[in-house]
């Protein structure tokens, strides 16, 4: 298949913003790709070359990115320079500097997807001495031999930034229209969730149609997409929900793990499939000393503690942890931490997921011998309310977040990637007024006034509306940051900018800078309201008005464990709101 193809095809879905009409591109686009590059054609739509949990990531640093350009087509390094400062966009100079590309060389190479992959594929891989010098020559070929629309795309994918909009959701749409039927789609979903490799999904689609998603299977090293909660306001309404009796475990304030042990091999994954392996040396070995049996997939929650008092300590503290994979002893000895145990989706050979949750504790407890740093986490099995209010009162006091109360019907299965009622969260309280936090995403900047002049002075934040798969603003926050964040901020969120509105934010606000829906935050408000500006639940409680989070506060917690989709959705936004007119009444 000619790049030119996928080119052109990523020209008119980037030209729209309506969902459906990108869904229909895709499914035209794969209907036309020939089945042994549907993986490639897949992981390129993503902006990958493999998928997350691999770990292999694209991106050239700019100064390098900039001399491939000039390097690919010997136009003027100061005319390169200065659509750089303009645009801020390699895709956009890549484009302009093609398209004025002077030639020096009559032997370029028509291309093909499996070239630029396979390139694409080479420049992440390449590792020490010499590398930088490589990616940079890698790139420059493929500039030099591409027309300015491949060379566009071609660039972005190098930074690592499509800018195409499309979401993972999209996507299964797409794959499903494509080589099944629209009814079917969720067949394709649970396909991805287990094997969180959409390449996969769509080669096994493209070469053996719906049937070939039989063979996609829980494999020991390849991390499911996690099992979400929903949330209500109250223990009895909890009980009642789940069939008048349920487990509640603790809700601990830690880094989501799901470890996978085979062959005396352990590797930690996060919810985000990051593989943090290297980060938590010391969880390996302690996981490698509790777990008795041969393989097994398990998965917890990673929580500091307080070496002095023995205490947990709050999420962020872990966060020291995260992408220290040199000088980690002083690491390991600063932030301890211990592992709490809470499920078990695979072991010696068989895949639990389809199996109830109180036969997934069982097969837990019986392969963790608990140790003085992992733990299976405390839970209590009850129809009483004032029982499970007291187990609530003790999870609060030993540093957690709350209860999770879960399913123990027969059909408690591990839902992987879903939200649904199997699971709901219970957290500090409830009440009148907003005292439950949320995860927002980062859409806006606003210029800051005073002490922050020339600095970001307040952030806009949304939910994300998972029917529409856009992001509706909510608040607009300036509270909660201290020095260390505000400074930190620029380079959080300039990589993200961008000169107009993304395609999948829905805002009245005009902020003075827009961001991609890239960077999540905690945030806590004194009470949600109803507000005219914000475009959250938009009408759905009034006629034009949204949902609005009054006097936020940012609580600390930078969200690198959640992809913008895991923010607090506009759902649960409207679920909040009710619950604080049913205090009210």
């Amino acid at each position: 298949m000619d790049y030119i193809t996928l080119a052109e095809a990523y020209e008119k879905i980037e030209a729209t913003s309506k969902r459906l009409e990108m869904t229909d591109l895709l499914a035209e686009l794969f209907g036309q790709t020939p089945k042994e590059e549907m993986e490639l054609v897949v992981y390129l739509t993503l902006g990958r070359v493999a998928p997350d949990f691999k770990g292999i990531e694209l991106g050239l640093a700019e100064k390098l990115a900039l001399k491939a350009i000039y390097e690919g087509t010997r136009v003027d390094e100061s005319q390169i320079r200065e659509w750089w400062i303009k645009e801020g966009d390699l895709g956009t100079v890549a484009f302009e500097a093609v398209g004025q590309k002077k030639q020096t060389s009559l032997f370029t190479e028509s291309l093909s997807v499996g070239i630029v992959f396979n390139s694409l594929l080479d420049i992440a891989s390449a590792s020490g001495s010499g590398s930088q010098e490589l990616k940079m020559k890698l790139f420059a070929k493929l500039l030099h031999d591409s027309s300015p629309v491949e060379a566009k795309y071609i660039a972005r994918s190098m930074a690592g930034k499509l800018r195409l909009g499309i979401a993972d959701m999209t996507l299964v749409d797409a794959l499903a229209i494509a080589f099944a039927k629209k009814e079917n789609r969720d067949e394709v979903e649970k396909a991805y969730n287990t094997c969180s490799d959409m390449g996969k999904v769509a080669r096994l689609l493209a070469e053996k149609g719906l049937t070939g998603l039989e063979e996609v299977k829980l494999e020991v090293g390849v991390p499911l997409r996690a099992m979400l909660c929903e949330r209500l306001p109250s223990i009895p309404e909890i009980i009642e929900k789940l069939g008048g009796k349920c487990a509640f475990e603790y809700k601990y304030d830690g880094l989501r793990i799901q470890a996978h042990i085979k062959e005396g091999q352990i590797e930690l994954f996060t919810r985000q499939l990051e593989n943090v392996t290297v980060q938590f040396p010391d969880l390996v070995k302690m996981l490698a000393a509790a777990f008795k049996g041969k393989e097994a997939v398990v998965e917890g929650e990673c929580v500091p503690v307080d070496i002095n008092t023995g205490e947990m300590l709050p999420f962020q503290t872990v966060s020291h942890r995260r992408g220290r994979k040199y000088e980690l002893t002083s690491a390991v000895t600063e932030f301890p931490v211990m592992l709490f145990l809470f499920d078990c989706l695979y072991q010696d050979g068989e895949d639990l997921t389809h199996t109830s949750y109180p036969n997934r504790r069982e097969k837990l407890t019986g392969c963790i011998q608990e140790t003085e740093h992992v733990k299976v986490s405390e839970y209590l099995i009850t129809d009483d309310d004032v029982e499970a209010e007291l187990f609530f009162n003790r999870a609060i006091e030993r540093g957690g977040e709350g209860v999770i109360a879960k399913s123990i019907g027969e059909d408690s299965f591990y839902r992987a990637g879903s939200r649904g009622w199997q699971w709901i969260k219970f957290k500090r309280d409830y009440k009148s007024e907003m005292t439950d936090t949320v995860d927002l995403v980062v859409v806006g900047g606003f210029a800051g006034r005073g002490r922050r002049a020339g600095a970001y002075g307040a952030l806009l934040m949304a939910s994300y509306n998972k029917e529409d798969d856009k992001f509706e603003t909510v608040t607009k926050l300036g509270s909660g940051f201290d020095d260390e964040m505000l400074a930190a901020l620029p380079d959080l969120l300039d990589e993200h900018k961008l000169e107009k509105m993304h395609k999948r934010v829905n805002s009245q606000m005009m902020p003075d800078y827009w961001f991609a829906p890239e960077v999540v935050l905690e945030v806590k408000g004194a009470e949600i309201t109803l507000s005219p500006i914000h475009t959250c639940g938009f009408s759905l409680i009034r006629k034009n008005a949204g949902l609005a989070i009054r006097f936020p506060r940012y609580t600390g917690k930078l969200r690198k464990d959640k992809r913008p989709e895991d923010a607090t959705s506009t759902e649960e936004m409207l679920d909040m709101y009710n619950m604080q007119l049913k205090k009210l009444e």
